[in-house]
């Protein structure tokens, strides 16, 4: 097959992995910079340009869309979708998975267990805010944070108003949840792939920090996942309807909470924990789903 993965940094872990797993397997792998791509847009043969060429087109595509890039990437890997390629997750879904408001809406009309959350813009009574998910400590979050960025605890009832007061004074929009206390700073990442548990970790926080993302310094184990908990992961990769992805899930007294659903997560910390080729179960999931592109027309390799 010929593959691209769509990734602003060729040296990140994941991609090196991605076109190493690739490659092994016999496949053709581009990595293309997703900002650096351009699109002619038309209905008789729709195309994605790069550095000047008319890139071919490809059997499949890994896309690897940072947070900050969603709008334009997702535009990218829709413009792929019109030439035929088949990407692992679809543009409209890595849409919804980013939009964390609206995945937790969809996960919660499922009856996917969550953490109980507030959100708003402007609330005239902060203290019913905080109240109505089970008052403090409080976990507070901005709509567009990620890796932990603009997540910060409300230890009391206090500080949880100033700290929403602070976020309104900013026009953010926030999510209010629940702490929970019993997960012990910790969650479980679960890779999902083609709807089955591919590999999971237990990601621990540092030290004092509640927060377990790896990027904050947390720590990362192989864990055995319990019925209850393989099934939440396959359920909320399902409703995303992403093929591939990371769901991060706290363990509570009332069962496993979903966090949030991640269509890019990285490999390297399940990896490295779990021992696992993460990368070559990707491969070799596009190497069971994806069919030649026979359209294809001549361009930069």
């Amino acid at each position: 097959m010929k593959i691209a993965i769509l990734s602003r940094n060729p040296k990140l872990y994941s991609t090196q992995r991605l076109v190493e797993a690739g490659k092994t397997r016999g496949h053709e792998v581009d990595v293309i910079d997703t900002l650096h791509c351009y699109m002619d847009i038309t209905s008789s043969r729709p195309s994605v340009r790069y550095r000047g060429k008319s890139l071919p087109k490809y059997d499949a595509i890994i896309p690897r869309i940072g947070a900050s890039v969603t709008f334009y990437g997702t535009a990218v890997v829709r413009q792929f979708e019109m030439m035929g390629t088949f990407s692992i997750n679809e543009s409209v879904a890595i849409s919804r998975s980013r939009d964390k408001l609206r995945s937790l809406q969809l996960l919660s009309r499922k009856g996917i267990g969550l953490p109980r959350t507030g959100f708003a813009r402007h609330p005239d009574k902060i203290a019913d805010l905080i109240k109505n998910v089970g008052g403090a400590p409080v976990v507070i979050k901005l709509l567009e944070g990620t890796q932990g960025i603009g997540v910060v605890l409300g230890e009391t009832q206090k500080t949880a108003e100033s700290i929403i007061e602070a976020f309104m004074g900013l026009n953010a929009n926030i999510l209010v949840q629940e702490y929970i206390a019993e997960a012990g700073g910790a969650d479980v990442r679960c890779l999902v792939v083609g709807g089955k548990v591919i590999a999971a970790i237990k990601r621990q926080g540092a030290e004092g920090e509640f927060r377990s993302n790896l990027h904050r310094g947390g720590s990362a184990a192989l864990t055995r996942l319990s019925k209850e908990e393989r099934a939440t992961a396959v359920a909320a990769a399902k409703i995303m309807g992403l093929q591939m992805c990371g769901v991060d899930i706290l363990r509570s007294s009332n069962g496993p909470l979903v966090m949030e659903v991640n269509s890019s997560p990285g490999l390297e910390g399940v990896e490295r924990a779990t021992g696992r080729d993460v990368a070559g179960m990707i491969v070799e999931y596009l190497e069971k789903n994806a069919r030649p592109n026979n359209t294809r027309t001549k361009g930069q390799g």
